[in-house]
């Protein structure tokens, strides 16, 4: 059996069994498909596929379905992704554009999405760790409140207001809005604590609890985490459309989407899968809960110099979910989510 036909029957059996949810008989696969071979021959092909582990007999005198090896083979040989239509690029534009900030611009995304798939979406916030300072705002909110707001390359937006245990005098607090924006705009967040803990040391003594009340204020702001933060959108599709993919019921689905930390250990890991799409098929995804479903994500950036992506989005569906087409919708969100972050 050579490689290429191999490709072929499995790829066969796959967007078959996709389509039908219905195992692949090789009479089925003779009808549909220009193997270009004799029904004997794709029958021999399905018995080697099947000793391989790419596909396997559900129940006796059934047809082949594709096991979680078969779809990873199918998925690294896709030659291409599918491109959307213009129509789908104009709508999805269209729909991403009128965002107002970067929370309706993340709600917009994940719900596009999601309506794209027919699956669940998740969006992964712009992560502040590999954000660069945009502006740092200081805002006299009374006599001694001021709020400190931070603003990042990718649009992410942190409030703070501070308490002070003296009146704020408004002249101290322009200088020290422009010291701050003048030494920290352009550079990553993580790199800032150096140049926060040389600020203070500009100031008259009498100042420098001010400054080192702000700073402190920014600080611990960019060291808590909650820039891991991911929106959902979708689960309701799981039910409507596939649950009969799922052996028993969808309940451990539902729940393992529930766990955020689940779903932020498996973008942070896909981020190292690859620079452009890439795709968690049952067993990969190392949760009890997710060995029915699949995973396919791809990185979005931000203003950055060096396109680095900030966070991820991505699409959460059964094994026998069309993988072309869910590549080609969460590829090209992605693609459109960084543009309209970057503008």
């Amino acid at each position: 059996m050579s490689e290429d036909r191999k490709l072929d029957v499995l790829r066969a059996i796959v967007e078959d069994y996709v389509q039908t949810k219905e195992p692949v008989g090789s009479r089925a696969l003779v009808e549909r498909h220009s193997l270009g071979v004799s029904p004997a021959t794709i029958r021999n092909d399905m018995a080697a596929l099947e000793e391989g582990g790419y596909i396997a007999q559900p129940h006796t005198s059934a047809g082949r379905v594709p096991t979680d090896k078969g779809y990873r083979l199918f998925v690294d040989r896709l030659s291409t992704v599918k491109p959307l239509s213009a129509p789908e690029k104009r709508a999805i534009q269209s729909f991403l554009e009128d965002a107002v900030d970067l929370d309706d611009v993340v709600d917009r995304s994940v719900r596009l999405l999601a309506q794209l798939t027919q699956q669940v979406a998740v969006v992964q916030y712009p992560s502040l760790r590999r954000s660069a300072l945009r502006h740092l705002e200081l805002v006299p909110v009374g006599d001694r409140r001021l709020l400190v707001v931070i603003i990042t390359d990718n649009g992410r937006v942190e409030q703070r207001t501070l308490e002070l245990g003296a009146d704020v005098e408004e002249g101290v607090v322009a200088q020290l809005r422009t010291r701050l924006n003048v030494a920290a705009v352009g550079r990553r967040l993580p790199e800032l604590d150096g140049v926060l803990a040389e600020l203070p040391d500009a100031f008259a003594p009498h100042d420098v609890p001010l400054v080192r009340s702000v700073v402190a204020v920014v600080e611990e702001t960019l060291a808590q985490e909650i820039e891991e933060r991911i929106v959902l959108a979708g689960t309701a599709n799981l039910a409507r459309g596939s649950g009969s993919d799922f052996t028993h019921t969808i309940g451990p689905v539902l729940e393992a989407l529930e766990e955020q930390v689940v779903l932020l250990r498996l973008l942070s890991e896909m981020a190292e899968d690859s620079g452009g799409v890439a795709v968690r098929i049952g067993r990969e995804t190392q949760h009890e809960g997710l060995l029915e479903t699949s995973f396919v994500t791809s990185g979005y950036s931000g203003a950055r110099d060096d396109g680095a992506s900030v966070a991820r989005i991505g699409s959460i569906g059964p094994l026998r979910m069309d993988y072309p087409a869910t590549m080609a919708s969460v590829r090209a969100v992605a693609r459109y989510l960084s543009r309209i972050l970057a503008g």
